[in-house]
């Protein structure tokens, strides 16, 4: 999408331009790979369930898979897609944005080469602005699909990503939504760190044009 809109995909884009690029490549990849969130999302609520001393939902990857598909169906994997997807765009939105116009902003007022020193400060800004976009969502996301759900796999807390984010408002607060986002930066920073240094270097390495 990024060189659709330029030339040769190296020049700097418009924030509408590099937001609308953020969105699409989030929101995609995210509803592609929203079953494997799914299952992720129940076995990491297992420690907590026994520390509660509920009885086991599931007992590996394997089998809860197993069981979601028996309680929804092929659909019942993407329980829970559309809050997963949201919350994927805007973390997207933040980071891809943020870093392809600080990145730019940097060379162009501080008419500094592309290296390694801006890769950093452009990152580090890329995963600030992520975690505060993503986390409202991924307080929905997560909610929603660790609901418990009836015979037919319908959630039995919240009908949807609005109402999970309504309920959430008016029960706890604003404040509520953003709930875990120092573990969410702490989770991004560094993620947003490598991958974008990796991914400028792999770039560099096969003989591409800087990002």
């Amino acid at each position: 999408m990024r060189k659709e809109f330029t030339q040769n995909g190296t020049q700097a884009l418009p924030v509408w331009k590099s937001a609308l690029c953020g969105v699409t490549a989030g929101a995609v990849a995210q509803w592609l790979a929203s079953p494997a969130d799914l299952v992720k999302v129940q076995i990491q609520m297992e420690g907590r369930r026994r520390l509660m001393g509920e009885p086991p939902r599931v007992h590996s990857a394997g089998h809860a898979f197993r069981q979601i598909v028996q309680r929804g169906g092929i659909k019942g994997l993407w329980k829970g897609s559309i809050p997963n997807v949201q919350r994927a765009a805007l973390v997207n939105l933040g980071d891809l944005t943020t870093y392809d116009t600080i990145k730019h902003l940097i060379m162009d007022r501080l008419k500094m080469p592309d290296c390694h020193t801006v890769h950093v400060l452009a990152s580090v800004c890329a995963g600030f602005v992520a975690a505060i976009m993503g986390t409202p969502a991924d307080v929905v996301k997560t909610r929603i699909m660790n609901q418990p759900t009836d015979e037919n796999g319908r959630g039995l807390l919240y009908r949807g990503s609005v109402d999970c984010l309504r309920q959430t408002v008016a029960k706890e607060g604003f404040v509520a939504l953003y709930k875990g986002f120092l573990p969410c930066w702490i989770r991004m920073a560094p993620w947003s760190l490598t991958f974008w240094l990796s991914f400028e270097q792999i770039r560099k390495m096969i003989g591409a044009s800087g990002y």
